[in-house]
C-alpha cells in the first residue's frame, strides 16, 4: 500500500468526525463527507469545536489546534474522495446503507486503495461482497470517543488479504491506537460482551431494582468500570446501541441481545443521550 496522504472518511456523525479528528491530529490529509456539504461542514465544525476546547485545557497548542482543523475538508458527495489513498465508512448502523456506500466508492476509487468500515457489528464478508475488490475490504472499528480510546479492533472479511490486514494495522499504530485482531462475527468483541450488560441494566432500571446513578454506581465501585453501564450507552448513543443490540439478536437469536422495551422507548421518543442532552440521564 502506498504512503496515506489522505484519508476519506465517509459520514459526519460521532464517529466520522472523531476519525477524521484523529487523522488529522497525526498529520494526515483528512476529506470529509456527508450526504451534503452542510452536514459535513457541521462535522468539520464539531472537529474544530473539539480541538479548540482541547486547546483552552493546555492539553494542545493552540497552532496545533489551527494545523488539525486545516487538515480537515468538508467536502460534498463521496465522488470528491476519488484521489484519497484510503477511505473508512462511518455511516448509520444499517446493512443495505454500508453496502450502497462501499458499491459507490468502489467504482470510484484507484484499485489498490483500502476500503475499511468503522462498523460495530455488521460482518466484513457482506459488505466485501457489494465490491469488486473484497480482498482490499476491512473492519476499523474505533471506540468512542475516537481521539480518546487506545483499542481498534481490525476485522478480517473472509477473503481480506494478509497484506491489507498488515496495511490497515500499520494506520492504526501510526494513529497511536492499539490494533487488535478479531475475526469476522457479528459484535466482534467489545459489542459483543458489553450490549448485554448495558441490556441487562436498562432492564433493571426498567423494573425498578434501583435508579440510574445507583445502577451505574454498583458497577463502577463494584466491577472497577470508569463508567456506569447507563451512561456509557448515553455517551455512545441509545440510537446506535439499539441498532447493535437488533443486529445482534437477529444474528444470534438469543434473548439477551433483544433490545430492552425502556431502550425502544427512548429512541421512540428521541431520547439517544448526551448528543440530545436527554437518555437515561438528563444533561
Amino acid at each position: 500500500m502506498q504512503t496515506i496522504r489522505t484519508i476519506g472518511v465517509v459520514g459526519a456523525g460521532q464517529q466520522g468526525r472523531g476519525i477524521a479528528q484523529l487523522a488529522a491530529t497525526n498529520g494526515i490529509q483528512v476529506k470529509l463527507v456527508d450526504v451534503d456539504l452542510t452536514r459535513a461542514q457541521i462535522g468539520r465544525e464539531r472537529v474544530a469545536q473539539d480541538v479548540a476546547s482541547r486547546a483552552v485545557r493546555r492539553r494542545i497548542s493552540g497552532s496545533d489546534a489551527d494545523r488539525i482543523v486545516g487538515l480537515v475538508h468538508a467536502e460534498a458527495g463521496i465522488a470528491s474522495l476519488a484521489d484519497c489513498d484510503f477511505v473508512v465508512e462511518a455511516v448509520t448502523e444499517d446493512v443495505a446503507l454500508k453496502q450502497r456506500v462501499f458499491h459507490d466508492l468502489d467504482s470510484i476509487l484507484p484499485r489498490e486503495t483500502i476500503l475499511a468500515s468503522n462498523t460495530s457489528s455488521i460482518s466484513l464478508t457482506k459488505l466485501a461482497a457489494a465490491t469488486q475488490r473484497p480482498g482490499q475490504v476491512i473492519g476499523l472499528h474505533f471506540m468512542h470517543p475516537v481521539p480518546a480510546m487506545k483499542l481498534v479492533e481490525i476485522v478480517r472479511g473472509l477473503e481480506t488479504t494478509d497484506a491489507t490486514a498488515q496495511a490497515v494495522t500499520d494506520l492504526a499504530t501510526k494513529l497511536d491506537k492499539v490494533a487488535v485482531p478479531v475475526r469476522d462475527m457479528p459484535g466482534f468483541v467489545v459489542n459483543r460482551v458489553v450490549m448485554p450488560m448495558i441490556n441487562e441494566a436498562a432492564t433493571a432500571l426498567q423494573q425498578g431494582v434501583a435508579d440510574a446513578k445507583s445502577i451505574d454506581e454498583c458497577m463502577k465501585l463494584g466491577c472497577n468500570h470508569p463508567m456506569g453501564p447507563l451512561a456509557l450507552a448515553d455517551l455512545v448513543g441509545l440510537d446506535v446501541v439499539y441498532a447493535i443490540l437488533d443486529s445482534l439478536y437477529r444474528e444470534f437469536g438469543s434473548p439477551h441481545y433483544r433490545p430492552c422495551p425502556l431502550i425502544v422507548k427512548n429512541v421512540e421518543a428521541g431520547w439517544l443521550g448526551t448528543k440530545t442532552r436527554r437518555g437515561f440521564y438528563t444533561y
